[in-house]
């Protein structure tokens, strides 16, 4: 069982007032102070200083809520693990990059919550280096990403390899083409994710392999969803460049044409990635399994 006083550390982190977090943990505030003095004096540090009327945690203070963070995931993990002990059911918290949550990884997750009675799965969409904090700090049980994550402390499983591919409407002009040559999306409207995404990077590199640089294109809108690139594509306001996964089930219905760009190598890895700790190793086999069953790429 958690310390009381670490929860209400992070109720009062949550709420950002004494008053609210002993509200919601039907608590008196004098208890909430009592907590937050009692954990400043067990460590000898300072959590809280107030700045233009607001409370704001110290540095010392942040590193501890980050500790203490972990220590609720865990005892939440540790509940949840000797539940599933006693019953049939399992409940996994899945954390996936925004392209993946567009794929049909997302479809293999569900088919496989459907074959098991009981169980629940919490899908959590970040930034590769956002699910990398969150495993290190228990938030996750493992992440399904299609960045590497140069971390010795986490393990790896392969479970696909994806491509960037040029997507645009069966309408357009080049739809029908064999082929596909950078100076042909140059003279497009292009639609792109936000800078700083996975896909974006990995466009951005393949371009700087051939000396070419993003500013040479007519990049129109930024967008960092997906679903919402995809349908103006599918309407005829530009092309874009995207996860082929991501697009697979409107490639299969025709809705979106896909080509790769000659010359421009734009290959990824999509990957399990989880801590030592993660012992379900049987779960990751199963959902491979799903998805390579599902994962049938049309022509």
């Amino acid at each position: 069982m958690i310390d009381t006083k670490i929860v209400s550390l992070l109720k009062v982190v949550e709420t950002g007032n004494y008053t609210y977090a002993s509200r919601e943990l039907n608590l008196s505030q004098p208890a909430i102070s009592q907590h937050i003095k009692g954990l400043e004096e067990e460590f000898g540090i300072k959590l809280f200083e107030r700045v233009n009327k607001k409370l704001m945690l110290t540095r010392e203070g942040e590193i501890l809520v980050n500790y203490a963070r972990r220590m609720q995931a865990l005892d939440n993990q540790l509940k949840r693990d000797l539940s599933s002990g006693l019953t049939d059911a399992l409940s996994l918290s899945i954390g996936i990059t925004h392209s993946i949550e567009s794929s049909i990884v997302s479809e293999a997750l569900a088919e496989y919550a459907s074959r098991h009675k009981g169980i629940t799965i919490t899908l959590i969409t970040d930034t590769a280096n956002g699910l990398k904090e969150k495993l290190r700090s228990f938030e996750i049980d493992f992440a399904i990403t299609d960045s590497k994550i140069f971390d010795t402390s986490f393990k790896s499983k392969l479970l696909d390899t994806d491509n960037l591919t040029l997507i645009l409407a069966p309408e357009h002009r080049l739809a029908d083409k064999d082929l596909v040559c950078i100076s042909d999306v140059m003279e497009e409207n292009l639609i792109l994710r936000l800078p700083h995404s996975g896909t974006r990077d990995l466009f951005i590199a393949a371009l700087a392999s051939q000396n070419i640089s993003l500013d040479e294109f007519n990049v129109i809108l930024e967008i960092d969803s997906i679903a919402t690139i995809k349908d103006l594509v599918r309407h005829g306001y530009g092309v874009s460049v995207l996860s082929r996964s991501a697009c697979m089930d409107e490639i299969r219905k025709k809705k979106i044409i896909s080509h790769p760009i000659q010359n421009l190598n734009m290959s990824r890895e999509i990957n399990f990635v989880y801590s030592e700790t993660f012992n379900r190793e049987d779960v990751l086999k199963e959902i491979h399994d799903i998805y390579d069953s599902m994962n049938i790429d049309p022509q």
